[in-house]
């Protein structure tokens, strides 16, 4: 049993997860998340702590930023978005239970404010921004630190929230410089 409860978007992704691990969820019912569902996801981090764990598409990323903004101190579970797609459909309810049993088990505690660790010169020597293939990277090197595929920008400010280290980040682009990218 999973002490934190886990929120995500929809029913088919609690069945997804309860295939996978044994946890309890709160459902934000999609991208119109509310009040409601906050105060909720607000007593859950208070009394047990939350795992947010939102599909890898534009949508569940708002629903994060929202949860982040709103509750802080939740942790972030990120599964790649080549592991929870299907015929074309990207969601949580499409991962496997061992995808979802892998996220879960590289969670990210967010820390607004922190200090950054890596600076944005390295992001540019590592070829994660204003390189042709940045996008590329970024994706795989998100996928590698466990904390999902976004911006220049963006990719930046969860390395700093999410504590990432030099060896984490140096680990993961000699990992990617060897598989050619």
């Amino acid at each position: 049993m999973i002490k934190e409860i886990i929120v995500v978007e929809g029913r088919d992704d609690t069945v997804a997860i309860r295939r996978a691990v044994e946890a309890d969820t709160i459902e934000t019912g999609g991208s119109a998340i509310n009040q409601r569902i906050l105060k909720r996801i607000a007593l859950a981090q208070e009394r047990r702590g939350v795992i947010v764990l939102t599909d890898p598409d534009h949508a569940g990323e708002r629903i994060r930023k929202i949860i982040a903004n709103k509750v802080p101190g939740c942790k972030h579970a990120f599964i790649p978005e080549a592991d929870a797609t299907r015929k074309g459909d990207i969601g949580v309810e499409n991962a496997s239970p061992e995808a979802i049993r892998h996220a879960l088990a590289r969670v990210h505690t967010s820390y607004e404010g922190a200090p950054s660790l890596i600076d944005w010169e390295d992001l540019i020597a590592a070829g994660l921004i204003v390189h042709p293939q940045a996008a590329a990277r970024r994706m795989e090197m998100g996928n590698l630190l466990g904390i999902g595929y976004c911006n220049g920008k963006q990719f930046h400010k969860r390395l700093s929230v999410f504590q990432i280290t030099r060896e984490e980040f140096s680990t993961a682009l000699a990992q990617i410089e060897r598989e050619g990218l």
